[in-house]
């Protein structure tokens, strides 16, 4: 059953409770038209509020009803004293307005804290732990989450936010081809990571339109359900790090697995373009990894036999410089 399976029943039911309610006085088709006017309404109201989360309207519930007790006990204290009576009636429709008032407002403001809303208690035995994992946009389009993910290198509920889907749409449908295929290219990725058997994504729904930017909602977001973020994006690594989430870098990790040599090893490598000091050469490994050779520009484009001088760590990877041995 689909959203408009239940609009339609919703109409037809209030076409009936309005008929009922009007036909003793003799207006049951006026009751037909006011029922299906009110659903209307009520149906226009609903589609209106599609902005409103589930943890918020939550989160706000919460609130009225913790108004709604305070103003009940403090009501009840005040009615031990001598107040007359009709005072005292005014007195505690006022605290159960304030204090509902309040209440939400403090509920909603720090809803990102509360961990006792019904709507995400999760009941779950202690030993199992599933952690969660959000995918930024950058890394759905490098599609090296393909390949990780199908060694099982990461184990964990692999999200993908709405709004995260929503900016690549919008990429995909920009006017600037390299964008347009790019964003092509994540939504390709994307529509094989769902196919595969070996890992399941889930689309999270929560759109959280009090923020703008797509950054500062998948932070917000990894924190309200207590997930780390997969990127390769260097400044949400660095703001989500800040905020304090658990961030899964693909190029920190690609780094991390690269040849490690030290000064003084021997390797062959190839020589495939001016270097930018004089004389120097470039070459590459197998992973990648740049390899400056001292005084070889006249062997660019020969394989040459050379010794590591030192190693170079930077935040674009890591940078080998050597010479040539004989």
């Amino acid at each position: 059953m689909n959203i408009l399976s239940i609009r339609i029943i919703f109409v037809c039911l209030s076409l009936f409770v309005g008929y009922q309610v009007m036909d003793p006085f003799g207006k049951g088709f006026l009751g037909i038209f006011v029922g299906i006017g009110a659903s209307l309404l009520i149906i226009g109201l609903e589609m209106g509020m599609r902005r409103v989360s589930t943890r918020g309207l939550s989160s706000g519930v919460f609130g009225l009803i913790l108004g709604l007790i305070m103003s009940k006990l403090v009501g009840d204290a005040i009615s031990l004293t001598a107040m007359p009576h009709y005072m005292l009636s005014t007195l505690k429709v006022g605290l159960t307005v304030i204090f509902s008032y309040l209440c939400m407002v403090v509920a909603l403001r720090g809803q990102d804290e509360f961990s006792l809303v019904i709507p995400y208690i999760r009941l779950r035995r202690q030993d199992q732990v599933e952690e969660a994992i959000l995918l930024d946009t950058s890394v759905i389009i490098d599609g090296r989450i393909q390949d990780i993910l199908r060694t099982k290198f990461i184990d964990g509920k692999i999200i993908v936010p709405r709004f995260v889907l929503k900016e690549l749409q919008q990429i995909a449908d920009s006017t600037d081809s390299i964008k347009r295929q790019r964003g092509r290219r994540g939504l390709e990725i994307l529509n094989s990571l769902q196919k595969a058997d070996s890992f399941s994504v889930t689309i999270n729904e929560e759109d959280l339109p009090d923020l703008k930017e797509v950054d500062a909602k998948l932070v917000r977001l990894a924190k309200i359900i207590d997930a780390k973020i997969l990127t390769v994006d260097f400044n949400l690594n660095r703001v989500a790090s800040l905020e304090g989430v658990t961030v899964l870098n693909i190029n920190e990790l690609a780094n991390s697995l690269k040849m490690v040599l030290f000064p003084g090893e021997h390797m062959q490598i190839k020589l495939l373009k001016e270097g930018k000091e004089f004389n120097q050469a470039i070459g590459y490994l197998d992973d990648g990894t740049m390899v400056v050779v001292e005084d070889a520009r006249k062997f660019i484009g020969q394989e040459m036999r050379v010794v590591v001088t030192s190693v170079l760590q930077t935040p674009a990877g890591r940078m080998i410089f050597t010479k040539i041995t004989r």
